[in-house]
């Protein structure tokens, strides 16, 4: 498979951003590799640079959180990025201390985050989420839910429209001698919000996990990876019934439907339970990713930290080329850390899928040694601890 198109960060300027006063990178397009101390500031331009799609960034942090302290009064992040439609310039950040939502512009005109989907994808893997497989299934959710909304940029909105009505109904149910007589048309049009989006929300996740299986294995990219395959799954109400129909080609508009008033219909029966529980217990918002490491059979929590982490890389080089083949453009890839503990022949394989792939890629790493064999047009920094950037010719 020829590598297709790509979207790369051309030029990246910070201001006032975590320990950066004023930053400014030019990569021509280039890969980057950022190395030096712990605590120099290299994850900080990673999370920059995670802070072009929508979301929280990298790090999940508030809009406040990464001001420059002390003294901050704002930060901002603009880049020009290539995409396959040209090159565009992204801005956003926040304009004062008390600032929690960040604003966004797209080429001068001002933009929701939704519109950053549309335009640029990434892929991340950051030493937070080496615990994936053993910490809460929320961390597993928001996973899947990062993949589904590379696939859907519409799936942050939808995902924020049930999350509102839930917790809407939540306070609701909790107040003292709630009544559903006079609060039941409250809460059944609460219950209709979740529902609707609910089913939407399975929907996605089930045929974004379909699309990461198949270039897992090869079956969409025609490409075989040398990291370890895991067996993935989606445990939940709804899920395994849409990866069931996309498997059998059924109608899935119809199953959405079905299924969202399946839903309104369990959470309208379960209002005295969540009332006692004091949260809703039935929905999407509580379903969970299994994985099992394919070549042992065995789940990926009894897995060796090693094995968990090369099923990490494995997914996330399998999620860019999903979106690759969907979109018809290598998505970014943002890898902090990630070469430190792979032996020769691991490291090797991922800057060879790197290369395969395409795709500008920025790492962190302690030292320049961990990046041997990297090839391609790759712009390398030296980050010193007092955050300066220099730039390191290799012959």
């Amino acid at each position: 498979m020829s590598p297709p198109s790509r979207l790369a960060v051309l030029s990246l300027k910070l201001a006032q951003y975590r320990s950066y006063d004023l930053c400014t990178i030019e990569t021509g397009g280039a890969s980057i590799v950022l190395y030096g101390p712990n605590g120099a500031g290299k994850t900080n331009i990673l999370e920059a640079v995670s802070m072009l799609v929508p979301g929280r960034g990298l790090r999940r942090a508030g809009a406040e959180e990464v001001i420059r302290r002390p003294g901050g009064i704002g930060w901002r992040v603009r880049a020009e990025v290539a995409t396959p439609a040209g090159v565009i310039e992204i801005a956003t950040g926040v304009e004062g201390p008390e600032a929690t939502r960040r604003s966004v512009g797209i080429d001068g005109k001002s933009a929701t985050q939704t519109a950053l989907g549309q335009h640029l994808r990434m892929v991340w893997l950051t030493p937070a989420m080496d615990r994936l497989w053993l910490d809460a299934p929320a961390d597993r959710r928001r996973f899947l839910d990062r993949i589904a909304l590379g696939f859907e940029p519409d799936h942050a909105e939808v995902s924020l429209s049930y999350d509102k009505a839930m917790r809407a109904r939540n306070r609701l149910l909790r107040e003292p001698g709630w009544d559903p007589g006079s609060n039941g048309a409250w809460l059944a049009g609460l219950e209709a919000q979740m529902a609707r989006a609910g089913a939407r929300i399975a929907r996605t996740r089930s045929a974004s996990l379909i699309r990461l299986i198949e270039a897992q294995n090869g079956v969409s990219t025609g490409v075989e990876t040398l990291f370890p395959r895991a067996e993935l799954s989606i445990l939940g109400d709804m899920e395994p019934r849409f990866s069931q129909a996309l498997h059998g080609g059924d109608d899935l508009d119809s199953l959405e439907v079905e299924e969202a008033a399946a839903l309104s219909r369990a959470l309208a029966a379960s209002r005295a339970r969540d009332a006692a529980a004091g949260r809703t217990l039935t929905g999407p918002h509580r379903s969970d990713l299994e994985a099992v490491y394919a070549a042992k059979n065995m789940p990926a929590a009894a897995c060796s930290t090693g094995e968990q982490k090369a099923l990490l890389i494995s997914l996330c080089l399998a999620n860019a080329r999903a979106l690759a083949a969907a979109t018809g453009a290598a998505p970014i890839l943002l890898l902090d850390e990630v070469v430190a503990h792979l032996d020769t022949g691991r490291r090797r394989a991922l800057f060879g899928e790197i290369e395969a792939l395409g795709a500008q890629a920025w790492m962190t790493g302690t030292g320049a040694e961990l990046f041997e064999g990297l090839g391609g047009d790759v712009l390398r920094l030296a980050v010193s601890e007092s955050g300066g950037l220099s730039a390191v010719a290799v012959s």
